[in-house]
């Protein structure tokens, strides 16, 4: 597909592990229901001796999580999902966690996540100065961006877990949410205990940087290597599995330097020639400029929001040949130029800890 071609780029319909459900079943028994009738109205068996091997189609999770917020209207379902969180089946990932050095080490998980839990969460640890972000990259899907619960689920786990290892006292920054204010936005401060602000350019979690390497004291080297080695083996056996489609997206979110790349390069990541890949993902019904272009889409949007960047360096770091062609793309996806887009006030997410 060319950079003029498609006015809409379809995607093949992504799928998470059913791994996750358990912790839905804890959330909705604190909320006051079933989750058993719920799943069942959507066509879903929670089969728990095979839930490692199974999947949930994307759209039926997004689904049986709406029935969900309408049957607890007393609690917020995403909020208490990410409360009660917990790694039942994934006993390896707890472990490496729980034992290790410091943040900067257990964020290492963040790498093995989308193949074990959640392919949506794709996030990073960007550090500037004396803050650092753990960023949420945003949903490629359109329908899911509109929507704040996959970001609130997100960081309710997170900060629990960042709470255990660090303390439950821990000061920490804000959180910002690309999002506009909810109805339920009062709850936000009183649930997360942070500032919290919204229409930010990005879903993400600020903090002092110093906190990435401050000493956790569950630090036990052999058995958080013991764990590592136990967790990429069980990642090599799920990502042989997986569909193409699903890893190539997620490589081209974690190394945007494959955006540059090309087809051959990225193909020599995932050891094989462009011909296969392109002929496996045809398998997939899409092809890799599908894929580069809503990756592109996406981080268009977010670099956009980064007051620092031109527009000339937007288009060298999504890998056009020319200002002329991004802007030709951006045009397609959004019905504006890029220039536009930022005059008109795309949201910068600047934060002010001091």
């Amino acid at each position: 597909m060319s950079e003029v071609d498609k006015s809409e780029t379809v995607m093949p319909e992504q799928t998470v592990p059913s791994i996750v459900l358990p912790s839905w079943v804890k959330a909705a028994t604190r909320c006051g229901f079933n989750l058993k009738p719920v799943l069942q109205q959507h066509g879903i068996e929670l089969d728990l001796m095979h839930i490692e091997h199974s999947v949930v189609p994307l759209g039926t999770l997004d689904r049986v999580l709406e029935s969900c917020i309408e049957r607890s209207p007393e609690q917020h379902f995403p909020f208490v999902i990410g409360e009660t969180f917990a790694f039942e089946y994934l006993p390896d990932l707890e472990t490496f966690l729980t034992t290790s050095a410091s943040l900067r080490d257990a964020a290492r998980v963040l790498e093995w996540v989308p193949a074990l839990i959640n392919p949506l969460v794709v996030a990073r640890i960007e550090e500037e100065d004396a803050l650092a972000r753990l960023v949420l990259e945003a949903p490629v899907d359109s329908a899911l961006r509109a929507r704040p619960w996959h970001a609130e689920m997100f960081f309710a786990s997170i900060l629990k877990f960042v709470r255990m290892l660090l303390g439950d006292d821990i000061r920490l920054g804000a959180l910002t949410f690309r999002h506009a204010p909810p109805s339920y936005a009062w709850r936000y401060e009183e649930f997360f205990r942070l500032p919290v602000h919204f229409s930010q350019a990005r879903d993400a979690l600020v903090f002092d940087r110093e906190l990435l390497d401050q000493p956790l004291e569950g630090d036990y080297p052999g058995l958080h290597q013991q764990a590592a080695t136990l967790v990429e083996q069980r990642v090599a056996r799920l990502t042989r599995r997986e569909q193409l489609h699903v890893r190539l997206t997620r490589a081209l979110h974690s190394d945007p330097r494959l955006l540059r790349g090309g087809v051959q390069e990225v193909a020599r990541a995932f050891a094989m020639g462009p011909r296969t890949l392109q002929r496996r993902l045809r398998r997939e019904h899409t092809s890799f400029a599908e894929l580069l272009d809503s990756v592109r889409h996406q981080r268009a949007l977010e670099l956009l929001a980064r007051s620092d960047m031109d527009l000339e360096s937007i288009s060298e770091a999504l890998g056009f040949s020319d200002r002329r062609s991004f802007t030709r793309a951006f045009r397609r996806w959004t019905g504006m130029t890029p220039s536009r887009m930022r005059d008109e006030g795309l949201p910068v997410g600047k934060v002010d800890l001091s």
